[in-house]
């Protein structure tokens, strides 16, 4: 069943192997049942739970529990409620890895969680040893989406491609004004955290100072009136044209 819905493999025996380390998880969820179906699914594997919380709720984690190195995101709520849960979980523990599940994910959301850190998603409605297949491949590095979610990509891209070769120039959406204001190394900067990199990888690609990447970013942030990183990568998404989309380069 995972093969089949995540396009991954195990072992021949169906197995993750040379996985042993304790991994100290935490739940977001604005969802008690699910929250708690999660804590019971996950009983007696590595990711032991270390803390619960609720949406608005953190007087519910445990202050002495261990750091989490991944937390598991409720993202059936609204998308905007989903974002703040990623980008809490990212200020406060910035190398944590981050699970988005829900009943389905639409390619808004899809896009607004990776900008906003999150490194896979799960369907809630997997089974047992799906959800922690997606969970051991992620703390490996991997990045996860569900089949129906790759299949939604495909066909979205294969739409704007067709759509792009009809097109005349005339007919193309005008870019916000705003992208003239932005110098060579800021587009490059906006390109980068249209792909949700944080400000050390974009500094060590670039060869200059994480500070300076904050100075950049600031700058970015102000000259197109975003209010913070993720705002920005959805008007750099809707506003760069292809040829404004520079490659990372030194």
């Amino acid at each position: 069943m995972f093969g089949d819905e995540y396009g991954c493999a195990t072992n021949s025996n169906g197995q993750t192997v040379g996985l042993s380390q304790h991994v100290a998880t935490a739940l977001l969820c604005g969802n008690a049942l699910l929250g708690a179906g999660l804590t019971h699914l996950l009983a007696g594997t590595r990711f032991s739970v270390a803390e619960r919380g609720r949406i608005g709720d953190s007087s519910s984690f445990d202050p002495v529990a261990p750091t989490p190195a991944l937390y598991i995101v409720d993202a059936s709520g609204s998308p905007q409620q989903t974002i703040t849960l990623i980008e809490a979980a990212k200020r406060q523990h910035p190398s944590a890895h981050i699970v988005a599940i829900a009943d389905s994910f639409d390619l808004n959301l899809i896009q607004l969680a990776v900008s906003a850190g999150v490194d896979s998603f799960c369907l809630a409605t997997v089974s047992r040893e799906v959800l922690i297949n997606v969970l051991e491949l992620t703390v490996l590095g991997e990045q996860i989406l569900p089949r129906s979610a790759v299949d939604s990509l495909l066909t979205h891209a294969s739409t704007v491609s067709g759509l792009g070769r009809t097109s005349l120039p005339s007919e193309q959406s005008t870019p916000d004004p705003k992208v003239t204001k932005l110098s060579p190394r800021e587009t490059v900067i906006l390109q980068s955290l249209m792909g949700g990199d944080a400000n050390k990888v974009i500094a060590r690609r670039l060869d200059i100072t994480e500070s300076t990447i904050k100075v950049h970013v600031k700058s970015i942030l102000r000259k197109i009136g975003a209010a913070n990183r993720t705002q920005a990568a959805m008007w750099a998404n809707e506003n760069l044209r292809v040829a404004e989309k520079r490659p990372l380069v030194n």
